[in-house]
């Protein structure tokens, strides 16, 4: 009879393998077959294979709709003189990006949370490729206005991208695997920002000929444009929902508290009620913004000092950039090994503080090797930070969907975006170049001693904890009872 009752124990023991095959392992993270979770099923928890595809096709949408926010304000000098406008209507190409989130995300955020991933994924990809066509035909000196609405419509392409790498990784990926995952999403966004940086300045040279810059123009567009089909109709053929059984036991566990019963107002009263939280989001748009401000604005930083450097003001915003992208799975990895979110939220902000005042105080050495090393220091921490805020929010307001708050996150680092490139414009314009960086430092500053004050409340781990704990006991009161009968 003992044996009997642990064959019946180990029989319905949910396993967690790492592909699409079923095989049995030992890790805790499965609860019983009896447990209301999934009744009837064989497995609560399971990973796919194709959860690595379905990351990489978000990072390639997400990199094309990056690389559109930057490809003016890279080259801002040439598209000044080629449809005679101002640097602030350029500017405003960027900061359209930043003004569009703002309104939208909470709409946006509840589409994710209420018709899930692959209707997200379908609107942000099939916007991106629409604006890209549009864009197109703007490849005249008369027709700034075409360029402004196909960057609109990027624009909002942008808010049903931002926010989806934690998501994505909460969905479809383990709990040993979010933090490299979310990297993984993040990392998209972040090549595109490189590629923004070094493709522009290359395939449209400086010179005096507008039929010729027509011509230059109209191959990048057309280029960005056949690329954005090409993963639009992926997405449409192959990008899933959500996989048929849940990666985590936190991930099974919400589905089973949340379905039927999600109210997105409550979930965002209750996101603006944790102190935690809203110390993060405004840290993290102080450092973001800061980011948006440097990238919209570095041509003009660097041709301040170095005339005629164009393109290798493109290649320090690439270096800063595949730093970042580095920072971001350096750091992915290391949260997912040592789960330290604040300590290295910390560690991270303080080093970009440092970052942007070396930059600050070495831009005008003349020395352009040096910008190149302290540009790429920078941007390892500053871009690095960007996945870290994610996770850390995630891990902070757990059960609540990630979804929205990244979304929170986001708008606050639109709303800083905005504010700081247009102060630091207009202080370039008034003064020079250093004054402006000292004000992001400042900024930088502040944010570095409100994340100080952010309480290490890991909800999500807690939860990953718990659940994995709970069998375990009910397998020792199984014993215990089985023990008292015999």
């Amino acid at each position: 009879m003992a044996k009997k009752v642990k064959e019946e124990l180990s029989g319905n023991d949910l396993l967690h393998p790492t592909n699409d095959s079923t095989q049995k392992s030992a890790a805790p993270e499965g609860v019983s077959n009896g447990d209301s979770l999934q009744p009837g099923e064989g497995h609560v928890t399971k990973l796919y294979k194709r959860r690595w595809f379905m990351v990489l096709l978000f990072s390639s949408y997400s990199l094309c709709n990056a690389f559109q926010w930057l490809q003016y304000g890279i080259i801002s000098n040439i598209f000044i003189k080629y449809y005679g406008v101002s640097s602030l209507a350029i500017d405003w190409l960027s900061m359209s990006y930043m003004l569009a989130y703002i309104p939208l995300i909470f709409p946006v955020a509840w589409l994710l949370e209420t018709r899930g991933l692959r209707l997200i994924a379908l609107i942000g990809s099939g916007l991106n490729c629409l604006g890209a066509w549009i864009k197109t035909g703007s490849a005249r000196p008369d027709l700034f206005g075409v360029t402004l609405f196909g960057q609109l419509i990027c624009a909002t392409a942008q808010v049903f991208i931002l926010g989806m790498p934690s998501h994505i990784a909460s969905v479809w990926f383990s709990s040993s695997e979010v933090s490299t995952a979310c990297s993984v999403g993040v990392f998209g966004n972040q090549l595109g920002v490189a590629v923004g940086f070094l493709l522009p300045p290359v395939l449209v040279p400086n010179v005096d000929d507008k039929e010729q810059l027509s011509y230059h123009i109209s191959i990048m567009f057309y280029g960005t444009a056949a690329l954005a089909s090409l993963l639009f109709a992926l997405v449409i053929f192959v990008f899933q929902d959500a996989p048929p059984l849940p990666p985590t036991l936190a991930q099974a566990v919400h589905h089973s508290n949340t379905d039927g019963q999600y109210s997105y107002k409550l979930s965002i009263w209750r996101l603006l009620k944790n102190r935690n939280f809203i110390l993060l989001v405004v840290s993290y748009g102080l450092n973001t913004g800061a980011f948006y401000s440097l990238s919209t604005l570095l041509n003009r930083m660097v041709t301040e000092y170095y005339p005629g450097e164009e393109v290798n003001a493109g290649r320090i915003g690439l270096t800063i950039t595949v730093a970042g992208m580095c920072g971001a799975l350096v750091t992915g990895l290391w949260l997912d090994r040592t789960k330290t979110y604040k300590q290295t939220t910390l560690g991270v902000y303080i080093f970009s503080l440092v970052g942007m005042l070396v930059f600050t105080f070495t831009l005008d050495l003349n020395y352009l090797w040096l910008v190149f090393i302290t540009a790429g220091c920078l941007g390892f921490f500053m871009t690095g930070y960007l996945p870290l805020g994610f996770e850390f929010a995630a891990e902070l307001t757990y059960p609540e969907s990630e979804g929205t708050s990244s979304g929170l996150l986001n708008v606050s680092a639109q709303v800083f975006g905005l504010i700081f490139t247009t102060a630091q414009g207009q202080i370039l314009e008034r003064f020079n170049v250093k004054p402006g960086n000292i004000f992001l430092c400042c900024f930088l500053l502040v944010g570095a001693i409100i994340t100080a004050f952010i309480k290490s409340d890991l909800r999500r781990q807690k939860a990953n904890q718990e659940a994995a704990h709970a069998p375990l006991v009910s397998h020792h009161n199984a014993d215990l009872q089985y023990g008292s009968v015999t």
